[in-house]
């Protein structure tokens, strides 16, 4: 991520919070965090007492008893665009074993011209997962796993060359084949 940060670089963070004592507890550690409820089994009008968090609501209104939460569960509990180095080590720190990803965008990756490379801005991300192997946060797993983002080009295989290229400039190598979402 370094390696493509830009003044201008942007950090999103999200987590899958499974019960409401979790809510509660991240809701304290992270008091500028937001909780969604995305599932479609929701209750269309809200639980009193609590606020509809089918639209999203900052954490200090999050209320203090857990049961009026329970049917919201699980919630989706994010930060997103937030300035690059403000939130990453203290929400990894709180979030435990949770489904999370931290996402940081806006980067740019230069181009190497000697491997055909072209730089890229739109889309070089870096997504760090933990505890899962999904994006979408729904498929757990017991280790961490590191997505860099770059344009496709023409199925050609350039994505599999800049990421390999990514990868080097920073001591490290591609483990897995190239994902397409």
């Amino acid at each position: 991520m370094a390696f493509g940060a830009r003044p201008w670089s942007q950090v999103s963070v999200e987590a899958e919070v499974p019960t409401a004592a979790e809510a509660i507890r991240l809701r304290d550690a992270l008091p500028e965090a937001w909780f969604t409820c995305w599932h479609l089994d929701a209750p269309i009008l809200a639980v009193p007492g609590v606020p509809d968090l089918t639209c999203g609501v900052p954490a200090r209104e999050l209320p203090g008893d857990p049961v009026g939460l329970q049917a919201y569960l699980p919630l989706s509990l994010s930060m997103l665009d937030q300035p690059v180095g403000t939130v990453e080590d203290r929400f990894a720190e709180v979030v435990g074993g949770h489904m999370a990803a931290i996402r940081w965008s806006s980067l740019s990756w230069p181009a190497a011209p000697e491997r055909d490379l072209y730089g890229e801005d739109k889309h070089a991300e870096v997504t760090l997962l933990l505890n899962c192997d999904s994006r979408e946060l729904d498929v757990p797993a017991g280790a961490h796993l590191v997505l860099v983002h770059v344009r496709r080009h023409n199925g050609d295989g350039y994505e599999d060359r800049f990421a390999q290229w990514l990868a080097e400039r920073v001591g490290q190598r591609v483990i897995g084949p190239a994902q397409h979402a």
